[in-house]
């Protein structure tokens, strides 16, 4: 749709009332609850954000990796399987690559500030894009 605001603008709007001026102006455990809330609006806005395109690249890299096709919860799976079972391991060419992108395109959704994620994108060429 064209239609503005876009839920992610929406979501971010309701996050930073929350934030901003809710939380403030609460104490003890209802400001607690609306900062807890105004995170979980963030969280859902960056989901909408980067995860379409997350769950492509991740669903590109298991085909090739696996070399069948298959959706993203089947090639999960059958990695998870391989894995578990020994026919794979971090010598497994493209392995390692593919379980630090994967890591840090939910860290992106989930955990964006966290400083183990912002040192691991500075160390990484074109490190993963982040809200």
């Amino acid at each position: 749709m064209q239609d503005t605001p876009n839920p992610a603008e929406i979501l971010a709007a309701v996050a930073r009332f929350l934030k901003d001026e809710a939380a403030p102006a609460l104490s003890g455990h209802l400001a607690f609850q609306a900062r807890v809330a105004a995170n979980a609006l963030e969280m859902m806005r960056r989901q909408i954000d980067l995860g379409p395109a997350a769950e492509a690249d991740e669903l590109a890299r298991l085909k090739t990796l696996l070399g069948q096709d298959g959706d993203l919860a089947k090639l999960t799976a059958e990695l998870s399987r391989r894995i578990a079972s020994g026919e794979a391991d971090l010598e497994t060419p493209g392995l390692a690559d593919h379980l630090w992108a994967t890591t840090l395109a939910k860290m992106a959704v989930d955990q964006p500030t966290y400083a183990a994620y912002r040192a691991s994108l500075a160390e990484r060429p074109g490190g993963q894009k982040d809200l």
